[in-house]
């Protein structure tokens, strides 16, 4: 009286149409997630580690801890910075941040 007859509908009606439509906006979601969070993280990774394959005796450069410096020395792993006259220090090429133009410590 107070409920509705239920038909049952055909397998393939439901079950294509609905599978389609429920898996559309996670998709939707996903490709959006890739243009606007893995493809800029890539995109930087790979330009910081061309950044420290290019590193070159002379350059000037910030660590991860804000220290600036002069490289004096190259290796695989590591980098020697000269922080002041005499002064030198190891680093590892993985904390080098930034590559400086030439002349940014004289004006320091």
């Amino acid at each position: 009286m107070f409920i509705s007859n239920a038909y049952a509908q055909t397998a393939a009606d439901s079950a294509l149409g609905s599978n389609l439509t429920s898996f559309l906006p996670i998709v939707l979601m996903f490709v959006v997630m890739y243009f606007l969070m893995i493809r800029p993280q890539q995109k930087r990774a790979k330009e910081q580690k061309a950044m420290m394959d290019a590193l070159a005796k002379g350059d000037e450069v910030v660590t991860a801890g804000g220290l600036l410096g002069k490289v004096s020395k190259v290796s695989d792993v590591y980098v020697t910075l000269e922080v002041a006259t005499g002064t030198d220090i190891v680093v590892q090429k993985s904390s080098i941040t930034t590559l400086l133009p030439k002349g940014t410590l004289k004006g320091l």
